[in-house]
């Protein structure tokens, strides 16, 4: 059995400096590496190695839908039958306007929903389009689904590492 390798103190100070994300310059990582005085290349080198090894999950865009105008965000909720559910998060998530989708448990009779799909729009009506098509989509599989507005934001970041 493999252990992960452990993150050194250079690692944990180079998570901290980009939980929060990365510099918006042409080199990002060349940017940090001043910050930390290190080379570029020792930098993009432990970024790599801490995500192989799984120890950050993904470096990646992360759009503030509010401040792009989509303000209509809306999670659909969907009842399908829990042997197809698999194969149908799947194709949900590959839609291009489905940010996130995943598997919960229902909690019958009040919550018959096991599947979820996070759906962004600029007004509700583009929002209730897109829904369609998943509905569409998923056919006679749906066996019921509903929109659930946000109303608010409240929370937009990930875990943090301090001190």
């Amino acid at each position: 059995m493999s252990e992960d390798p452990p993150i050194d103190a250079l690692d944990r100070h180079l998570i901290q400096a980009t939980q929060a994300g990365l510099p918006l310059t042409e080199k990002p990582y060349h940017h940090l590496a001043a910050e930390l005085g290190m080379p570029p290349e020792d930098v993009m080198r432990r970024m790599r190695r801490m995500l192989e090894a799984g120890i950050i999950r993904r470096i990646g865009v992360v759009p503030n839908h509010y401040t792009l105008g989509y303000r209509a965000n809306g999670m659909s909720v969907w009842d399908v039958p829990d042997e197809d559910i698999s194969a149908i998060g799947r194709q949900v998530g590959a839609l291009d306007f489905v940010s996130h989708a995943y598997h919960r448990p229902r909690h019958l009779p009040m919550w018959p929903y096991n599947l979820f799909a996070m759906v962004h729009g600029r007004t509700k009506a583009e929002v209730e389009d897109k829904v369609a098509t998943i509905a569409d989509l998923i056919g006679s599989a749906d066996c019921g689904h509903s929109i659930l507005y946000s109303t608010r934001i409240l929370k937009k970041t990930g875990l943090r590492i301090v001190g």
